[in-house]
């Protein structure tokens, strides 16, 4: 079964961590949450870094840890990328590279030397020595060397925290790729919301050792019963695929599940996958079609649910488009003005669409 399997209950020190979780064992699974939430400490305890009595640990049918067996970190196939590189100063990069591949005897290599170093684009440096690398370029490294161990799971701890945003603009490109080509699963512990929009497709929001919400990334940033703001608002990600080029205009139709949306043109070549984020506060509704708008995008949903939302003047109405969930934010009075309940089918009025990557 392609599945991690985690049940950790740790008290000490005035933290807890309690969490009992089924995660995809192919992806990128996001754990969010401020500082102080438990991220780190469970990734941690799937590393065996962190040892909790009575934990249960499985790894796509692999188990790791349960009421007889504790796997010690050195005999976990896994591979752990850390905030800072922590290359080895006195090896080259390809020396580097090769001290993580000497952790797994030849027979049991899934990713190759040459696979990793393609991977991360990190050809050019194999022969240059840590201290006349970017902080970019040492992440990249860092990845790449975790992924020579031929790990059965990914765990990333904050990788590109500690870069700024040229570099970080850099290496997501690459983590990309890792989504894209890898077939392992990769943990990706974040308190980043462009790097969870741009990258995860399960998503763990944790608070206080405590897992709040765990599910697909759209249908869990929908949820109207624990609003998930990635930021400044709540919102959702949809997935799609460039179909159309406007070249007169500068513009690009991105055709998905629930229909299609116009943004402007990022250079994305037609055909591409692509990730788009609607933020709430950017979705109105009309009970009519509106002909006589600026608004590109107008999608014809249903409404699934009402609720307040944390402002007592106004309100959260989840949508439904051809079977993706929408978030709007409107006022309580709007939508006692027009009458809006489950059931009914309205227009969702889209003001503004991020390309995510």
């Amino acid at each position: 079964m392609n599945a991690i399997q985690a049940r950790f209950k740790l008290d000490y020190a005035g933290f807890s961590l309690d969490v009992d979780l089924q995660l995809p064992g192919r992806g990128v699974t996001a754990l969010f949450g401020h500082s102080g939430s438990g991220k780190t400490t469970l990734l941690r305890a799937i590393a065996g870094l962190e040892k909790v009595p009575g934990g249960f640990l499985e790894v796509n049918g692999t188990v790791w840890q349960d009421a007889t067996t504790f796997l010690p970190v050195h005999k976990r196939p896994l591979g752990y990328v850390f905030q800072e590189a922590s290359l080895f100063p006195h090896l080259s990069i390809r020396r580097n590279l090769e001290y993580g591949m000497r952790r797994v005897s030849a027979g049991s290599r899934q990713v190759s030397l040459d696979q990793a170093v393609a991977l991360l684009g990190i050809d050019p440096l194999l022969d240059r020595m840590p201290d006349k690398l970017s902080g970019g370029e040492k992440q990249r490294v860092a990845i790449a060397r975790a992924l020579a161990t031929s790990p059965r799971i990914l765990l990333m701890d904050e990788p590109l925290a500690a870069l700024d945003l040229k570099r970080k603009n850099e290496i997501l490109p690459f983590l990309e790729r890792l989504h894209d080509e890898l077939d392992i699963p990769v943990l990706y512990v974040s308190h980043a919301p462009d790097e969870v929009a741009r990258l995860a497709d399960h998503l763990v929001v944790m608070e206080q050792g405590r897992a709040l919400a765990s599910g697909p990334l759209g249908e869990t940033l929908a949820r109207l019963d624990l609003p998930i703001r990635l930021g400044e608002d709540a919102g959702v990600v949809l997935e799609g695929t460039i179909a159309e080029l406007d070249a007169e205009w500068h513009l690009a139709r991105v055709d998905f599940a629930g229909g299609s949306l116009w943004v402007r043109d990022s250079g994305v070549p037609l055909g591409q996958h692509v990730r788009v984020r609607i933020l709430a506060r950017d979705i109105s509704i009309a009970r009519v079609a509106q002909s006589d708008s600026s608004i590109l995008n107008v999608l014809p949903t249903t409404i699934e649910q009402l609720t307040d939302d944390t402002h007592p003047a106004l309100a959260l109405v989840r949508l439904n488009a051809g079977g993706v969930p929408l978030v709007a934010r409107i006022t309580r009075r709007s939508a006692a003005r027009l009458a809006l309940c489950p059931g009914l089918n309205v227009w969702a009025q889209i003001k503004a669409v991020a390309l995510v990557g």
